[in-house]
């Protein structure tokens, strides 16, 4: 029998960390113990600063053993740990007694800290997570000014079953009296008391998503988002409007240029005509040089490849949010699926980036490969290092084990980079001439002086504002998604605005090339990459206001998460925004070229 590729056992191991909705639910007898693991606490803020929940002076067995995870719960920060609550399915429990505390004033003061920071605690009971917050805050009036900190050293779940499955889970306070902090003052030991309830119900209710969805005072964080149907018109006002301005104007001038240029009539045309080619040269007098190699091919070819890669990656990603791949309430299943399909989109990459730069006569087609593999991950790496050490410095559980850092460099080694090597020797292969319309004389024309308002700077606004306030209001909710405590289930939307806005993009990016052309300057290669490109760089700086203004993120950790990953996200829409604008334009260029009877 063939041996195995030595990247099958990853990826077996890969698609085992994204189980199908559903999957997971453990059937137990009356009686049976239902085990509740303890996972992570973190201040309510800051969504991606996690910490061990045994990292505070809480109830702890003394040997503590860890559950093992999935891939996707790994980067999701969980620690999951076993817990002493000792829970029997179906059988209710009055304040039984968790553990006698003695403690220091060292640890009373990290109590005090995690509270007045919101810190809030998830435990996971048979994969439904339970969440609550570590103790009570008052503050209180101005003058006399009164600030009053409690834990919550008693805890009532509340379960449901149906038939032998547990369909929900809760845990509350309600009728519960903070201890308070406040008069712990001297030099300690001080006794706390642990204590819990549990209360069984059975439930009609058969599946666990719809207990999910359930709101009122059960929701620990804000429901799922309800559509925004408004914004989505807004979007689609705003690309017919564009779109159909694009095509308009083309055709009519197009048109008008064709007519003129291959009747030579350049006396008979019609004043509009004129001004939109500024008198009678315009884009066919540069026909020898439009098609000049640009410099730096192999950098434009890499970019090309990985924002083909992006595109590939994202629409994948979305279909299968689409088809139902993703269960919302299981940790990091989106995580994982992009890992995969990063590795075996590596293939995309190569291919698109070999064949073009083959295409435009390039010889080192090696280097060129090994641009293309590192023009992402490099930048992704040095990023990933950088906020992980801040993890690690600060005992974050979000900060890697070394076991799951050596499974995604392996990955990566046996997987991706192996097939962007044989994705671009297939590219290499199978590439023909670059054939283009007209011959490129050997001396460039000179480049007539251009007005201010057809320089790069200008067109890069103009080609990254548009597409970026087609998805501004989308953005939002993306961004409270991954940096809030929002759930995103709009997918159908989501997959709508991404098609607006790869749309508005090439329109564009049609629009200011033709314009660009008409002042006689044919170097639009990497201005074609650059003009729509630059939605990236308005996308970073909503990451800023969205920081400053719409969220209450604070400290080290939490900032620097956040503007390595915006910094990155930035980066990945520059490139497939840049590559989705360039074969735009390579199209348009190539159609009006071939339609010019040449002298």
């Amino acid at each position: 029998m063939a041996s195995h590729h030595p990247c099958v056992p990853l990826l077996l191991l890969l698609l085992g960390t994204c189980p199908l909705p559903g999957s997971s639910e453990a059937q137990y007898k009356p009686g049976d113990p239902v085990m509740l693991y303890v996972n992570k606490v973190g201040p309510y803020h800051n969504p991606q600063e996690t910490y061990h929940y045994y990292q505070l002076p809480v109830c702890s067995p003394e040997k503590i053993r860890h559950k093992s995870l999935t891939l996707g719960e790994v980067l999701d920060g969980d620690r999951m740990a076993e817990s002493l609550y000792q829970i029997r399915f179906r059988e209710n429990v009055e304040k039984r007694t968790l553990c006698e505390m003695k403690l220091s004033p060292d640890q009373v003061a990290q109590l005090r800290r995690a509270i007045e920071e919101l810190y809030y605690f998830e435990f996971v009971v048979d994969d439904l997570p339970l969440r609550g917050f570590v103790g009570y805050m008052e503050e209180s009036g101005f003058l006399p000014h009164s600030h009053k900190v409690g834990l919550w050293t008693h805890l009532d779940f509340h379960l449901e079953w149906n038939g032998n499955h547990i369909v929900y889970a809760n845990v509350s306070v309600r009728d519960v009296k903070p201890r308070s902090l406040d008069d712990l003052a001297g030099p300690g030991p001080f006794p706390m008391a642990h204590t819990y309830s549990i209360r069984w119900s059975e439930t009609a209710t058969e599946r666990r998503g719809e207990r999910h969805g359930r709101g009122g005072d059960d929701a620990f964080f804000p429901r799922t988002l309800e559509i925004h149907w408004l914004s989505i018109i807004n979007s689609m006002v705003l690309v017919f409007l564009l779109v159909g301005f694009v095509v308009v104007i083309l055709m009519r001038v197009l048109k008008n240029d064709l007519a003129r240029y291959n009747l030579d009539e350049e006396a008979s045309t019609s004043a509009a005509a004129d001004d939109y080619d500024q008198g009678d040269n315009g884009w066919k007098i540069i026909h020898t040089d439009v098609f000049r190699f640009p410099p730096c091919r192999g950098l434009l070819c890499a970019v090309l490849g990985v924002g083909s890669q992006f595109l590939a990656l994202g629409t994948g990603i979305i279909v299968m949010a689409l088809l139902g791949v993703f269960n919302v309430h299981r940790h990091g299943a989106i995580n994982s699926a992009a890992i995969l399909l990063y590795a075996l989109t590596c293939c995309v990459a190569g291919y698109v980036s070999s064949h073009f730069y083959r295409q435009l006569g390039g010889e080192s087609w090696v280097w060129n490969i090994v641009l293309t593999t590192s023009l992402f991950s490099a930048p992704f790496f040095l990023t990933w290092s950088v906020v992980n050490s801040v993890h690690w410095a600060n005992g974050s559980t979000q900060a890697l084990p070394a076991t799951t850092i050596l499974l995604l460099l392996s990955v990566w080694l046996l997987v991706g980079f192996p097939l962007t090597v044989i994705g671009g020797i297939f590219g290499k292969n199978r590439a023909g001439h670059f054939d283009a319309p007209c011959r490129t004389k050997n001396i460039a024309r000179e480049i007539p002086p251009q007005p201010w308002y057809k320089s790069t700077l200008v067109h890069m606004t103009i080609g990254g504002f548009l597409p970026f306030s087609a998805i501004s209001v989308e953005l939002y909710y993306i961004f409270a998604t991954v940096w809030g405590r929002e759930q995103y289930t709009l997918y159908g939307i989501l997959f709508f605005v991404f098609a607006i806005l790869l749309s508005v993009g090439a329109c564009i990016s049609i629009a200011l090339t033709y314009f660009q052309l008409s002042g006689e300057d044919y170097r639009w290669w990497w201005r074609s990459v650059l003009s729509a490109g630059s939605t990236g760089l308005f996308i970073f700086l909503y990451s800023v206001f969205y920081y400053s203004r719409r969220s209450n993120m604070s400290g080290t950790v939490q900032t620097v998460e956040f503007f390595g990953y915006s910094l990155l996200t930035a980066y990945v829409f520059f490139l497939m925004l840049g590559t989705i604008s360039f074969f735009a334009s390579l199209k348009f260029i190539r159609y009006i070229y071939v339609n010019l009877k040449m002298d």
